[in-house]
């Protein structure tokens, strides 16, 4: 484990032209898909949209400079997207509520502000996915390509994806099927 401070991405921006939500009741208990959730280098092994997670830096928490690659599937093609995020941990148990906090620094979504929420409930975890842009770096076209296109095309048909392939592998473990 590093010993570098994790990083703190600080609270999700008020606004933005762009609010995509992806969001589910989990049927398990929160530190089983908090810890699903975290552990980002697991999911290509957990997800088949992922290529690849890797760490170029790791941090204290859990979190770190994180490359990610996964595929938005049209049918039979599968478009490939690839982005590079500070990643930020805030587990359950602590004062602040549990979060898994991202800002991607590289890549088209470049500025891309997402967050991973959990709240027990009595049936489960909600699990709430917020990703927030102002688009790319085009003036006009970049917040229509944002709003039209990136968000609810590429990054909710990726979230929706992670989202629930994390949630059956959570419930399943929750049956005592055993992980992945």
């Amino acid at each position: 484990m590093s010993e570098l401070p994790p990083f703190d991405l600080g609270p999700m921006p008020a606004t933005s032209k762009m609010n995509t939500v992806d969001e589910r009741l989990v049927r398990a208990p929160l530190l089983r898909i908090f810890r699903l959730a975290a552990e980002v280098e697991r999911w290509p092994a957990l997800l088949r949209h992922y290529k690849f997670v890797r760490f170029v830096e790791r941090r204290r928490d859990g979190g770190g400079i994180v490359d990610m690659s996964a595929n938005r599937p049209f049918g039979l093609l599968q478009w490939p997207t690839w982005w590079q995020s500070k990643m930020e941990v805030r587990a359950p148990g602590s004062t602040v509520a549990p979060v898994v906090r991202f800002t991607h620094i590289d890549g088209v979504t470049k500025g891309m502000e997402v967050e991973w929420s959990f709240k027990e409930t009595p049936d489960g975890t909600h699990v709430r996915i917020l990703h927030m842009w102002g688009g790319p770096g085009v003036p006009v076209v970049g917040s229509a390509a944002a709003t039209m296109v990136i968000g609810p095309v590429f990054v909710h048909g990726i979230a929706s994806r992670t989202l629930e392939g994390l949630a059956v592998h959570a419930e399943r473990e929750a049956l005592g099927a055993g992980t992945p």
